[in-house]
């Protein structure tokens, strides 16, 4: 080979390994899909709904016959006599055989198997509450991520203009021009705005720690989370947002399936009611020794069938009262998705009238920082003609970061009121698209 294949070989093989230590970039449908496929509440969501197809499964297995056998040993104090005569040995060994088909159950099999089905049906809808929940808590973290690196920015741009304005005011006061106190007090607004950056950037680094864990990842993982805060009209009215989520929403179906596995149980509560009736056959061998190969006093092997039923028809009112509490129990699940089917309708409409809200906020938000900004550019070109004060330019300063705030705000609270609004409907929307 070559020196230049060589060289070429390595560069390749750096460049690969430069690409795999590089950040990983993601936007916010990147990390809710990656949220959605490592964090480990969804996989242990997934675990239960396959925990619960077993289940599904035993119980349908529970209809066919079960085969089961027996060995034993049984010794005698004496020889078994009949009318003088011995019987029987001392030594008597048995091996069984038994085949048993239920042949009705009081309705037992039948609704263990029905409940399992519900109780599968409700581990699917438990995965799509953890991942629509888990969608909204990127989204919201992701969102308040954007308007912390805005704050940052402005934090910056502020820092920039106050030691702008030092330096203005340190040359003022050299040249006799102002007092010293307008340069102490703008190295005082200087240092002050430096701790509010270091806060601000701090909030970015501790929301990336917890944008990480939520999508599974390491919290010291390296990515580049990309986006920004951005307005969207919802076209959508409050009648149809209701109506969406008394359709959608995974935690109302699972409340509904709750009563439907109670219900169930009401029947399971009720079985000792009912005769339990079933088939057996047996197969035996018997002997003195245990190789049961049968002897003078045993067969070597005989076998029998039958049917047989058992009831128990009087507890004393267990049964009764059992059933009782599994009635009262549906009542009670009932009664609880009513109250959550009203809290979710609630929280529906506050989602909205937090998005129309915040419609007017931004608008407002908006307005003002435009007003801020000309303030501010008034209130240095007065000071600089020396007809304006420190504290004027600095209060305007101050008014223009505060509105810039206002503004990343009012975007921030606005699109987060739309996740929340999606997530209040039992819909999933990563990108936040207008449906």
């Amino acid at each position: 080979m070559k020196i230049s294949q060589i060289c070429a070989f390595v560069v390749a093989v750096m460049s690969l390994a430069v690409q795999g230590l590089a950040a990983e970039t993601l936007t916010m449908k990147d990390a809710v899909e990656a949220g959605l496929k490592s964090n480990p509440s969804i996989q242990a969501a997934r675990e239960a709904l396959q925990a619960a197809d077993y289940a599904v499964k035993s119980a349908k297995a529970s209809f066919g016959p079960s085969l089961s056998t027996q060995y034993g040993y049984l010794r005698l104090d004496e020889r078994p006599q009949s009318f003088g005569q011995t019987a029987g040995t001392l030594d008597n060994w048995e091996l069984t055989f038994n085949v048993h088909q239920p042949l009705f159950t009081g309705f037992n099999l039948l609704t263990t198997y029905e409940k399992s089905i519900l109780e599968k049906e409700q581990a699917a809808s438990q995965i799509d509450n953890a991942e629509l929940q888990l969608t909204v808590a990127i989204q919201d973290v992701f969102l308040q991520l954007l308007q912390a690196r805005e704050n940052v920015r402005s934090a910056e741009d502020s820092l920039v203009r106050l030691r702008s304005q030092l330096k203005v005011n340190t040359a003022f006061y050299d040249v006799g021009l102002r007092p010293k106190l307008d340069m102490l007090q703008a190295q005082v607004d200087v240092a002050t705005a430096e701790q509010l950056l270091l806060a601000a950037q701090n909030n970015v680094d501790t929301l990336g720690a917890q944008l990480n864990t939520l999508i599974g990842r390491h919290v010291d993982a390296d990515v580049a989370y990309v986006g920004a805060l951005e307005y969207f009209p919802m076209s959508l009215t409050l009648e149809e947002c209701l109506r969406r989520a008394q359709t959608n929403r995974p935690d109302l179906r699972i409340a509904r399936q709750a009563v439907g596995v109670a219900e169930k149980d009401t029947v399971l509560a009720a079985v000792p009611y009912y005769p339990q009736v079933g088939a057996d056959f047996n197969y035996i061998r018997a002997g003195q020794d245990p190789l049961v190969q049968g002897g003078e006093y045993h067969e070597a092997s005989e076998w029998n069938a039958q049917v047989g039923m058992k009831w128990t028809f009087f507890e004393w009112g267990k049964t009764y009262y059992g059933e009782k509490r599994a009635q009262k129990n549906v009542s009670r699940l009932m009664q609880e998705y009513l109250n959550l089917e009203n809290d979710a309708l609630f929280e529906v409409k506050k989602n909205f009238l937090q998005i129309k809200e915040t419609e007017k906020r931004i608008a407002a938000a908006r307005q003002g920082l435009v007003a801020a900004k000309e303030s501010y550019r008034m209130a240095v070109a007065r000071y600089e003609a020396q007809v304006g004060t420190n504290t004027d330019v600095l209060d305007a300063l101050s008014a223009q970061t505060l509105a810039e705030a206002s503004v990343n705000g009012a975007m921030s609270a606005y699109e987060r009121a739309v996740a929340g609004l999606y997530g209040a409907m039992g819909e999933k929307n990563p990108e936040l698209l207008p449906r």
